[in-house]
């Protein structure tokens, strides 16, 4: 199902709170195992099949960037969009051995404007603890606020972000951010950054002040 859809506009189609078993680790569980798909030693997909949520993608390291956007789209392991390209190049440009992609909110659409009306409390709670296992993945975890405006299309966004930065708060996790920010102070979106961007210290507390609660 996955190979039909990369490439392709993704639509929501289904109700996630409506999709059953969505925890993440039952996903992180079945991640683990060996895949005829790809190479589970050097990706890390959860969930390991194409559905209406993802929770990661990204590759194994030592040292990973975490880059976080707003929500997934078609990508997959080896079949990376052009974000996606984006992200690992300036990962690997900034001295990072992988990276992982996360987004502020689970569910899948490429365009934003199919995004939930209304935070699904669920898939958020199940997102943070993603969002907490790739933390502990190492030391010292770095984040790379990596969302645009986009940010803007959704009331409940913001207060997701929030609760991310708390989460980070217990192991240290710094922020960062690539590029020129918007006049709102929205860090830019990873797409169209070139290759030798350099990434940043980001204050993402001032940040999430500056935001209309």
């Amino acid at each position: 199902m996955s190979e039909n859809r990369i490439g392709r506009r993704h639509v929501p189609a289904w109700d996630i709170r409506t999709m059953g078993d969505i925890r993440f680790d039952h996903a992180l569980e079945q991640a683990l195992q060996p895949s005829p798909e790809y190479d589970v030693s050097r990706w890390l997909f959860v969930p390991n099949v194409y559905t209406e949520y993802r929770y990661i993608l990204g590759t194994r390291g030592m040292h990973p960037l975490i880059c976080v956007g707003i929500n997934p789209s078609t990508a997959r392991p080896d079949a990376l969009d052009p974000t996606l390209q984006s992200v690992e190049r300036i990962a690997l440009g900034n001295g990072y051995d992988s990276f992982i992609m996360f987004n502020v909110y689970a569910q899948r659409a490429t365009s934003p404007e199919d995004m939930d009306r209304e935070l699904c409390p669920e898939l958020h709670e199940e997102n943070l603890k993603a969002f907490r296992y790739i933390l502990g993945l190492s030391e010292h975890p770095d984040v790379w606020a990596a969302w645009g405006t986009i940010i803007e299309k959704r009331p409940y966004l913001p207060g997701c972000v929030r609760d991310m930065v708390k989460a980070g708060e217990i192991c240290g996790a710094r922020w960062l951010s690539a590029g020129r920010r918007s006049k709102k102070g929205h860090p830019h979106h990873p797409l169209y950054l070139r290759a030798d961007t350099k990434v940043e210290l980001f204050d993402i507390e001032a940040y999430l002040a500056s935001l209309v609660p």
